[in-house]
């Protein structure tokens, strides 16, 4: 899938119309405030995009997980003084996001201002993706944009079921999403190179047999590296290994030799006898690691033979942690990731950090995602997009 495949909202006649956009304003809040409005400052492009229109706006979002009941500290009236500012418009707010008072505020909205409806998510019918509580959404536009990538991958009224009711075509926060995740995996610049990090092989099982037909290089970190590692002969003391894995990942190796991918694992590792910060470590001098030890996360070694192999590539994609980077005593070999990409950015390169705890070590190592040419806004989405999935709610953009 690429961006020429999907309808965009720049090909729709927006003027003058009521826009139904579904945004992703799950964001953090404290003391009744949003602590971070970085998601709301996201979808400034697109709003003002449909302001520039004289489009009367109408917002959806989910926040948090009040199970589909009214919870008062997941409702998305806080996030209005934001909107304001960010959008330098009035925004109406709706305490239910369906029936006559959110009509109401939608109705009493001008041409040129914004309606925030309340929390999808206090209706059970939003995650059963119900076509009547869907319908009962599409009642408060004429068109439907979907701007929150990190809910397609959920069939959700609000991402699938809405798309049946209303013309649907993409935001800007979509539309890059699909332009970089969507071109690397189709027609990237090679060499291409994959960065897989996290703790379980099989959760990442299925993103790394599709990376191996698209890839030249593939680096294998986090826990999931010492799984291969065994699998290889070596000793991996007690460090987390997937046990029941060890098949799977041969075959990964074997997939990945037999399609000319050169497959990188970590050649040293920092490692402790607890799984706790501030302890006593060593560092290996190779792939085996101490009876009575765990690996918890790269050492020098292995940072210098990913940064060599890294420095040829033209495309890089990262998705997962290479090390326990929450903790400072393990931080290092993901810290270093994170600046080795943004010094192959600054060199021409194109880099993809997907989401999730990836995007959680650029905040902790102090880097700005600007650093890179696109940091993906859905872990989740950008994961099942690269693992070749469906994704229901950009299937529903896709030119008919």
């Amino acid at each position: 899938m690429n961006l020429n495949d999907i309808v965009k909202m720049q090909d729709v006649n927006l003027d003058g119309k009521n826009v139904l956009v579904r945004v992703d304003y799950n964001v953090p809040l404290k003391d009744g405030k949003v602590d971070n409005p970085k998601r709301i400052n996201a979808t400034q492009k697109t709003i003002k995009y449909l302001l520039s229109k004289g489009a009367r706006v109408v917002l959806i979002s989910h926040l948090g997980r009040p199970k589909g009941k009214v919870a008062p500290e997941f409702s998305l009236k806080p996030l209005v003084p934001e909107v304001e500012k960010a959008m330098e418009t009035k925004v109406h707010f709706a305490s239910d996001c369906v029936g006559a008072e959110a009509e109401a505020v939608v109705a009493q909205t001008k041409k040129g201002e914004i309606a925030l409806l309340e929390n999808l998510r206090f209706h059970p019918e939003e995650e059963a993706n119900d076509k009547e509580f869907a319908k009962k959404l599409a009642k408060h536009g004429e068109i439907f944009i979907q701007e929150a990538f990190g809910t397609v991958h959920r069939a959700h009224a609000s991402t699938s079921a809405i798309t049946e009711f209303l013309p649907s075509a993409a935001g800007y926060l979509i539309q890059k999403e699909v332009e970089f995740l969507g071109g690397a995996l189709e027609n990237p610049k090679r060499p291409f190179a994959a960065i897989i990090g996290g703790a379980k092989v099989s959760d990442k099982i299925m993103l790394l047999n599709n990376l191996i037909d698209k890839v030249d290089v593939l680096v294998i970190g986090g826990a999931m590296a010492y799984t291969f590692n065994k699998a290889l002969g070596y000793n991996v003391g007690t460090s987390l290994v997937d046990n029941d894995k060890l098949e799977e990942a041969k075959q990964v190796m074997a997939k990945a030799k037999a399609k000319g991918v050169e497959l990188l694992l970590s050649q040293d590792a920092v490692c402790a006898k607890e799984f706790k910060d501030g302890i006593e470590t060593i560092t290996t001098q190779d792939q085996n690691i101490p009876e009575g030890y765990m690996g918890l996360d790269i050492g020098p070694k292995t940072i210098e033979y990913f940064k060599n192999a890294l420095a040829k590539c033209k495309t890089i994609f990262w998705n997962g942690p290479v090390g326990v980077f929450e903790m400072e005593s393990y931080n290092k070999g993901s810290f270093a990731i994170a600046q080795m990409l943004a010094d192959l950015t600054a060199k021409g390169a194109i880099t993809i950090i997907g989401g999730g705890d990836s995007l959680n070590v650029l905040k902790k190592a102090k880097i700005a995602s600007s650093a890179y040419s696109h940091a993906s806004t859905g872990g989740g989405a950008s994961m099942e997009f690269v693992e070749g999935k469906e994704l229901p709610g950009i299937t529903a953009l896709l030119k008919k």
